[in-house]
């Protein structure tokens, strides 16, 4: 259990990898993460599971099959259970994601990207 304030500034000085998610906290069966991203992510879904981003530092592209979400810092978005997205990063952001337990950050798609056991802070 967490007793102790989260630096969201110090954990992600601390990361090293884009894509590479770090639990900062749970809530609820809801895991809190963060990550820098940059460059484009691969296109895939979760089956079960919304998914929030938010945008700490930088621009995110949500791609979806119908349409871009653009993000900039200070804005958030859900993306639906079931919904194909890619994001992307043209320079590096810095993402806080709000999402259940179980989810994997490829979704539907295991490959080299796949992070099974994200490093807890």
């Amino acid at each position: 259990m967490q007793r102790e304030p989260v630096s969201l500034a110090g954990v992600l000085a601390g990361i090293q990898d884009y894509w590479d998610p770090h639990i900062v906290g749970e809530l609820n069966g809801q895991h809190v993460k963060l990550a820098k991203v940059k460059g484009k992510f691969i296109w895939h879904h979760h089956e079960n599971e919304d998914e929030l981003f938010l945008v700490l530092k930088g621009v995110l592209q949500l791609e979806m099959r119908d349409r871009t979400v653009k993000l900039e810092e200070g804005e958030c978005f859900v993306v639906p259970r079931g919904v194909e997205h890619r994001p992307v990063a043209e320079e590096e952001v810095h993402l806080l994601m709000f999402e259940p337990a179980s989810t994997l950050n490829t979704g539907n798609v295991r490959n080299e990207r796949t992070v099974e056991r994200p490093r807890r802070i």
